[in-house]
């Protein structure tokens, strides 16, 4: 087991090692969650994840803070309450008192192991549950992209129809001029067949003549042609027709997937998301080492704290190295109570202030202050550093 003074730090007005990294871990939690949500316009189902994700966070913060403050409340109760009962009892030869009094402070310690044991597991927990967080991410940004993709490929497909359309009306309206050239032809033709021939010529002629049966075989031939050439046409032009109602269905179509592709979110944020819940995470994973080396420190304490109790056996002879056993743990427990006073003030300025950015949609931004925030969030994670940060902390 390490040393308490590698841990606890000396008399410098630094911070102890184990709280350096403390202050910068809470800050960038606060902000890495404000930028995922920032990113999330357009997903309303994972806007809700983060929200639940960054509140469950924060409310770790919350019970992290009082744990602190048990930590720190039960230090000082040991060094200004118990500890000098402690001494006045092994001073005045009270073995019995001293027992008592230091299975006082084995309960008190135990209570506050007990929490900050809780405290790891939670961290643990919520560190699982971000990761859970940063696979459903993953997998909306695949099925919206899979969604655009999708809608792409139809739009293409749609694009090409029209093509092909445009393609067959061309073709129809030639095969319409060139059956409407085959019909004057013709109608040319009977014409002079029948001037040829001696039949009277009449004003309708040229409108009904086709309607006329004459015996000239020339003629009747002729005719036969001109019925062909205008069944021809008509069905020409029923084609023509019934490309215009698939041109028109195909254009509504493309039309609606260009509304449905408006209405899909673009997945290219989701990878930002992604990022910052993996540093999240690592940095629950880091906060978690901190309060394991929290109950490393106080399974050192509380070694320290019973390290002379088989002494009080021998308390008319041992009373003195009993003492100084006392004083020197009174002395750790005071130090580490400090440090869990700067760090509960360090969660407590996260639990509060950070996350106001929660009572905002993201949604409702518009693109300028979403812009905004986003460079006013990236300007804060480049100035955190944790000597810095420390060292505002102490002077805070």
């Amino acid at each position: 087991m390490a040393d308490s003074k590698d841990v606890v730090g000396s008399d410098s007005q630094l911070s102890p090692e184990f709280i350096q990294e403390l202050l910068p871990s809470a800050e960038r939690t606060a902000l890495l969650y404000h930028l995922s949500f920032l990113c999330l316009g357009g997903f309303p189902k994972l806007e809700r994840m983060i929200r639940d994700q960054a509140i469950e966070t924060q409310m770790l913060f919350v019970s992290s803070e009082a744990v602190l403050l048990k930590c720190a409340g039960t230090s000082s109760n040991l060094v200004t309450s118990l500890f000098p009962v402690l001494i006045k009892a092994v001073e005045k030869n009270k073995p019995v008192l001293a027992v008592l009094y230091l299975e006082k402070a084995r309960t008190w310690i135990e209570d506050i192991v007990r929490a900050v044991d809780d405290m790891v597991k939670r961290y643990d927990q919520r560190a699982q549950s971000v990761k859970t967080c940063t696979s459903d991410v993953y997998q909306e940004q695949n099925q919206t992209e899979g969604k655009i993709k999708e809608k792409t490929v139809e739009m293409k497909a749609l694009e090409d129809a029209l093509v092909k359309l445009k393609e067959e009306l061309k073709k129809n309206d030639s095969e319409m001029t060139e059956i409407e050239n085959k019909i004057k032809k013709n109608t040319e033709e009977q014409e002079v067949l029948i001037k040829n021939n001696g039949y009277r010529r009449s004003f309708f002629w040229g409108l009904f003549s086709y309607y006329v049966h004459y015996n000239n075989d020339a003629i009747r031939a002729k005719q036969a042609e001109q019925t062909t050439l205008i069944q021809e046409k008509d069905s020409v032009r029923n084609k023509k027709w019934e490309i215009n109602i698939k041109q028109t269905d195909l254009q509504l179509k493309l039309a609606n997937c260009n509304i449905q592709l408006g209405a899909i979110p673009s997945p290219v944020h989701l990878k930002q998301v992604q990022k910052c819940l993996d540093q999240i995470r690592q940095i629950l994973v880091d906060l978690n080492k901190f309060w394991m080396k929290v109950g490393v420190l106080l399974g050192t304490l509380k070694d320290k704290t019973f390290a002379g109790d088989k002494l009080i056996e021998y308390l008319e002879d041992m009373k003195e190295e009993f003492l100084n056993s006392i004083e020197e743990a009174k002395l750790y427990w005071k130090r580490f109570g400090e440090c869990c006073q700067r760090a509960q003030g360090i969660f407590s300025v996260q639990s509060k202030d950070a996350y106001k950015f929660l009572e905002v949609n993201p949604s409702s931004l518009s693109e300028a202050e979403r812009n905004k925030q986003y460079n006013s969030i990236m300007e804060k994670l480049k100035k955190i550093n944790p000597q810095g940060s420390a060292k505002a902390a102490i002077t805070a």
